[in-house]
């Protein structure tokens, strides 16, 4: 015990003194806590490979030892009562705390003159700020006073209280994404969550793969598709949240994903490239605006098609007129129209299907194939947390990972738990799932398909692991 508490000691005075360093010798702020707004500038360490490694290994660290030393029953407790943080963000988020507290000033708001702006009772409101204060979003500056800080001002939309009061529906139109991603989260999630137990142990929806067996259906009490439910037009105000929310999630990836995962150049000018599920275009667009010798369908519903040849009608001229960009209504459970392309892109697809689904969709991809196509799958690649398993699938290019320093956690512990908390999203909402490699594998190899090569990210929080894969030749 003692030598792993050294270790973890060692390891965290160790990258501290790394981070610093880097900073001062590239001129990057030293992360703040406190400051306030969060602008990208207090981020960029991040950039730096060195000082990000260093940073992943202090939170591991760090996070181990309080695992290591807090009292067995109070860890676990802290995780068991932890929806009641999720409530409290999603009561700030909802009531314009964040906001209301920028108006304010940097000196904090007691929370009396809070609780006037915020339509709410302030004594209970205090107790909601008091809990997330005790994990450093928001800060208790004096008894009942609160202000913001690095944390909260990420749940700031930048409008003011007065107009989000006005138009609520409005709330999210206009904003980065990332608010309406949270609260997407913390209340339609938060919500779907306490039902994991009866969805998984109740003999009609335990081993079902249907999207509609999901636990957010048992707690909404419907029986359609989520995406479905969310056409209907009372859910005008969740519908468009999830559609901002969709953004902002998309803005914390690369953009330009597509573009650096792949030889666009071993491609032949006029090979054609289809984007299924596409959506407006926009992940693709890089790739498009960069390789203007190649040809791209993008393949969605067809309301959907129709808006992105609006879209790229205004960013890249003249590529619809051309027939260089054609928009293409089609859904991806249906027979493929495009016949042997250089490419398919599946992003962000296959994980909100469960497996007989996602065969359906990789099959039709694969009858569609020819033997030279690629298949270009963009999703998350879940890690274990233990050692990965030597396989067969460790000869493949780009798939072995590099794990932390010991005695760390080989995925670097909790610094990797979005991974495993977005799994846990797809199975809220759609009873779908993020994959392990090897699920994944077996996944493509039963419709026909083989992985060639895997795009690693810089663990643990580039965690979307694109995929090469080309049809399994008889």
């Amino acid at each position: 015990m003692a030598t792993t508490l050294l270790q973890l000691s060692g390891l965290i005075n160790d990258s501290i003194a790394s981070l610093v360093k880097v900073c001062e010798d590239s001129g990057y702020a030293v992360p703040d806590l406190h400051a306030t707004p969060a602008t990208e500038d207090t981020e960029t360490f991040r950039s730096n490979p060195a000082a990000k490694e260093a940073a992943n290994i202090i939170i591991a660290a760090a996070l181990q030892l309080a695992a290591t030393l807090s009292p067995p029953s109070t860890h676990v407790l802290n995780i068991a009562t932890a929806h009641f943080k999720s409530a409290a963000l999603r009561t700030c988020i909802e009531s314009n705390v964040t906001e209301a507290l920028r108006e304010g000033g940097d000196d904090g708001l007691h929370v009396d003159d809070l609780a006037i702006k915020c339509k709410l009772d302030g004594t209970k409101l205090a107790r909601l700020m008091r809990v997330l204060a005790n994990d450093h979003v928001y800060r208790e500056v004096s008894p009942e006073v609160f202000a913001n800080n690095k944390l909260s001002m990420i749940l700031d939309t930048g409008k003011s209280v007065e107009s989000l009061q006005a138009e609520p529906e409005n709330k999210h139109d206009g904003t980065r994404g990332f608010v309406a991603y949270l609260e997407h989260l913390s209340s339609d999630g938060h919500k779907a969550s306490a039902y994991f137990h009866e969805t998984l142990t109740d003999v009609t929806t335990s081993h079902s793969p249907e999207p509609n067996h999901a636990p957010f259906h048992r707690a909404m009490g419907i029986d359609i598709p989520t995406w479905k439910w969310y056409e209907l037009p009372e859910q005008s105000y969740r519908r468009r949240r999830f559609a901002v929310a969709m953004q902002g999630l998309g803005a914390v990836q690369p953009p330009d994903i597509l573009l650096k995962v792949f030889d666009w150049n071993q491609l032949k000018p006029g090979s054609f490239v289809v984007d299924v599920g596409g959506g407006i275009g926009s992940s693709i667009l890089p790739v498009c605006r960069a390789h203007p010798q190649l040809k791209f369908v993008v393949q969605d519903l067809p309301k959907v098609a129709e808006l992105g040849k609006n879209f790229y009608t205004n960013l890249v001229p003249g590529s619809i007129e051309s027939g260089r960009v054609t928009f293409q209504g089609h859904d991806f459970f249906a027979d493929q129209p495009v016949k042997k392309p250089s490419v398919f892109v599946l992003k962000h697809i296959v994980h909100n299907w469960s497996d007989p689904y996602a065969e359906k969709i990789l099959r039709q991809l694969r009858a569609a194939a020819g033997p030279e196509t690629t298949l270009l799958l963009v999703d998350f690649i879940v890690s274990y947390v233990c050692d990965e398993p030597n396989s067969e699938l460790s000869s493949i290019p780009g798939a072995s990972i590099v794990s932390a320093p010991k005695p760390l956690l080989p995925n670097y512990g909790p610094v990797s738990e979005t991974m495993y908390v977005l799994d846990m999203v797809m199975l809220a909402f759609l009873n779908a799932q993020e994959r392990t490699l090897g699920k994944l594998a077996s996944l493509l190899e039963s419709t026909g398909w083989r992985i060639k090569r895997i795009h690693r990210g810089t663990p643990p929080g580039d965690f979307m692991q694109p995929v090469e894969a080309v049809p399994i030749l008889n």
